[in-house]
Formats: C-alpha cells, structure tokens, sequence
C-alpha cells in the first residue's frame, strides 16, 4: 500500500527515540530493507489492535462474572452483545462445517482471527487512521500463523498422513511418477498457493478500499460520503467473513480423520458425533 501519514505517524514523531529505534524490528519482507519510522506504521497500528481488543474483551468479560444477571440479554445493544453475536456466529459457522467437537477446539484461532482482523479493518474506516490490513507485511503474518495452525492440527490428528496423503492414493510402482507429480502439485498448493492468496486477497481489498475512501473524502469531505463508508464497512465485514472461511475450511480439510468416512485401523469404527468425538476432545 503507498505510504502515507496517519495519526500513528504523529505518535511516532512524538517520542525521536521510538522512531530510530524502528529498525529493531528488522527488514521489510519485500526488498529486505531495514523498518524505518514511516514503515513502522502498520506495526504500530497492529499493536493498537491487539490492545484495544485486549481492552475490549476485559470489558466484556467484566459485564458476564455476574452469571446469574447475564443469563439475560441486555435490552440494548452492548459490548457484551456485541462479542455474543460476532463469537456465536463463527462458533456456529465452524460447528456446520466440522461438528461441534472440533468446532470448539479449533475456535480459538479462527475467533481470534476474526477480532484481529475486523478491528483492523474498521480501524481504516476512521480518517486519520491506518488499517494494519492493508500492508502486505501484516497479512503475510496472519497467513503464515494460518498455515501453521492448519499445519500442526493436521499432524496432530492424523500424523504422518496428514502430508503423505498429499500424494493421492497408492496404486503401485508403475505409478509412482504420478504419484510425486501429484504430492508437488498439492505440497505447493497447500503450503504455498494458500497463505499467498489468503494474505494477498485481504491487503488488496483494504488497500484499496482505504485508499479509494480517503481519495473520496478528501474530494467529498463536505458531503459527507455516506454511501461510501457504507461500502467501506461493507468490504471490511466481508473480508472478515472470507479469511474465516477459508481458515476454517483449512482447518477442517487439515484435521479430517478416517473415522469420519468409515471404520478404519484403531478407530472402530467412532465417527466424529459418537464416541469419536471424546477421542478428540
């Protein structure tokens, strides 16, 4: 995304030390160049996030310690409403796909993606500020911590074969040369192909929203361009929806077991709703 000042910009210019010390933070994943004050934004806004949210959820956790008043919803629209409904809907969105089971042992990653990346999103639709989502280097980061979630509860659950089934099935010798044409194919797909895309799908589509509504608000900023903050907020939930999604597609495909489709070696025959479902818990 082209640089720009934001309000974190200020902030920085605030304390001279902060900003000489930016290059602490090490090189920029494209051209490996040292991290100056002005790429260091995105960073410092990342780090923004992390402690609002932090914030926010200590807020609501405060308004459910009385468990016998928050049975009850509250009449209005809360902060303690608002984390039912965002949580229960990826909750839910992850039980249709996996089952309940994995649904509520995967959900930590796939619950704290959808805060992270909302809140980073929505950040941009305030003027003056940077969304963190819309440089390449902080969505590579969530695509990489994806992949190694995906990754490690793929192994966990179904072990070596989590990456030898990447080369199909065995039909013998003769097709052995399929067989790795198939296991490259898939290895690259997997484990290339898709934080690629995931990272590259939810930067461009923050950049250039931020950058078309702050182009418009700048030209526009009298007739307060409601339409376009609409749209704005419209991009920054759909994005939101489309990196769960896929996250919990990953996860799901990553943690298949053999039960599911049928009695195999040391299952008996559990699927994932019966007794399987303690096996994983």
């Amino acid at each position: 995304m082209p640089e720009h000042t934001s309000f974190f910009s200020y902030l920085i210019a605030l304390f001279p030390a902060l900003g000489e010390n930016m290059h602490n933070f090490g090189e920029t994943f494209v051209g490996h160049k040292k991290v100056d004050a002005h790429g260091a934004e995105p960073l410092v806004a990342s780090l923004f996030v992390v402690l609002l949210i932090s914030f926010l959820a200590w807020r609501a956790k405060a308004q459910v310690s009385d468990y016998e008043k928050s049975v009850l919803p509250d009449e209005k629209l809360s902060l303690r409403t608002f984390f039912e409904i965002f949580v229960g809907y990826f909750y839910n969105m992850m039980k249709e796909m996996m089952g309940p089971t994995r649904a509520k042992k995967y959900f930590p990653v796939v619950g704290t993606a959808a805060c992270f990346v909302f809140f980073s999103n929505v950040l941009g639709l305030i003027p003056g500020f940077l969304p963190p989502t819309a440089t390449w280097s902080i969505t590579v980061g969530c695509s990489l911590v994806v992949l190694g979630a995906f990754t490690y509860y793929g192994l966990q659950a179904q072990g070596i074969g989590f990456i030898t089934h990447l080369a199909g099935p065995w039909m013998g010798p003769v097709f052995l040369p399929i067989n790795i044409l198939i296991f490259a194919i898939e290895f690259i797909s997997t484990f290339i192909i898709r934080p690629i895309t995931l990272s590259v799908r939810l930067m461009l589509n923050m950049a250039v929203d931020h950058l078309l509504l702050s182009i418009l608000l700048g030209i526009f900023a009298l007739f307060l361009p409601i339409p376009i903050m609409i749209l704005g907020t419209l991009v920054s939930v759909v994005q939101v929806l489309v990196f769960c999604l896929l996250t919990s597609i990953y996860i799901s495909l990553a943690t298949e077991g053999h039960e599911e489709h049928g009695p195999g070696p040391g299952h008996g025959g559990e699927h994932e709703h019966g007794h399987g479902d303690k096996a994983h818990a």
